[in-house]
């Protein structure tokens, strides 16, 4: 029997972040909704092109092939109407995407239905929804411009997170921009024993690595199982400062394939060699790959966005 929604990792994305509306919106900007409304209907029938995300929710969209209780679901959230929709629900079934429930809101923001659909995280290209879910408690995303490359014959998802202010809380990262790097070495060192509290994609990154485990032991189980989901963290931290991380993990039950604690060097010079099909960091500053070519997503969490920790 299929998983329950109430069950399974829920990502909610806008059409913003799953196909290119470059064009389109370019209409709703110069025209307005009338005309965007016209202009949608009229090339209901022209499949879109792949958007930032699409690389990362195919394969998501994948894992249900791999796993007979089908854990994960991908729901669109948007501020189209029905009518103004149907040109992306027909999108959606051109590709061969698994996306059956939606929410169209006829141009309000759909962040609010977050809870309702179970949604472990909301992707979208309109940076005031990210906000303002985010703002709300919920776990939020901003995709960001890119060079879009979806190699079909590469199967795997590569996930990499950042981790104050992604999948812990902002708390440390609040000590360092306060008082400096030494205080926040400081800071850690005292506080080594005790875990973070879980920051906005700490539930995504729980359920993906659950996910992990469940192949790690089909794996050895079957040598010439292909596993399909590679999770990385990619951290500025070093020693002594990545005891924490490690606390912190430890006492959720779950780890990465890999994990990175640089030191505050470039993050693009290890994203270039895991190539990501989704990156989450909290600064934007980070959020850097040579040519543009790797789908970044900008959490605006806590003290690193101008906010307050569990703003």
């Amino acid at each position: 029997m299929p998983f329950q929604i109430e069950n399974k990792l829920v990502i909610g994305v806008a059409s913003s972040a799953l196909f290119d509306l470059a064009e389109s919106h370019q209409v709703y900007l110069e025209s307005g909704p009338e005309e965007y409304r016209k202009y949608q209907e009229a090339h209901h029938d022209e499949i879109l092109g792949r958007g930032v995300a699409f690389p990362f929710i195919r394969r998501f969209l994948n894992i249900n092939r791999c796993f007979p209780q089908a854990p994960v679901e991908v729901v669109l959230l948007s501020r189209n109407s029905p009518e103004t929709g149907l040109r992306v629900m027909r999108s959606i079934a051109a590709y061969g995407l698994d996306i059956t429930r939606a929410a169209f809101m006829t141009g309000k923001s759909p962040y609010a239905y977050l809870p309702a659909f179970n949604a472990s995280l909301f992707l979208s290209a309109h940076e005031e929804d990210v906000r303002n879910a985010i703002g709300a408690g919920f776990s939020a995303g901003l995709v960001l411009p890119s060079t879009v490359a979806d190699d079909e014959t590469d199967i795997e998802l590569r996930v990499a997170f950042d981790f104050d202010g992604v999948l812990a809380d902002d708390e440390s990262e609040t000590v360092f921009k306060r008082d400096g790097l030494d205080e926040f070495h400081a800071h850690e060192r005292t506080h080594v024993a005790r875990p973070h509290s879980p920051g906005p994609l700490a539930d995504m990154f729980q359920k993906l690595a659950l996910m992990q485990r469940i192949e790690e032991r089909r794996a050895k189980r079957d040598p010439d199982y292909r596993k399909i989901l590679r999770i990385a963290i990619i951290t500025a931290r070093n020693a002594p400062a990545h005891e924490r991380v490690v606390t912190t993990l430890k006492s959720w039950g779950v780890s990465a394939n890999e994990t990175f604690f640089l030191g505050g060097m470039n993050k693009s010079r290890v994203l270039s060699v895991f190539k990501p099909h989704i990156f989450f960091d909290d600064q934007l500053s980070h959020l850097r790959s040579e040519g543009g070519t790797i789908p970044m997503v900008h959490v605006p969490f806590g003290v690193a966005n101008g906010g307050t920790r569990g703003a």
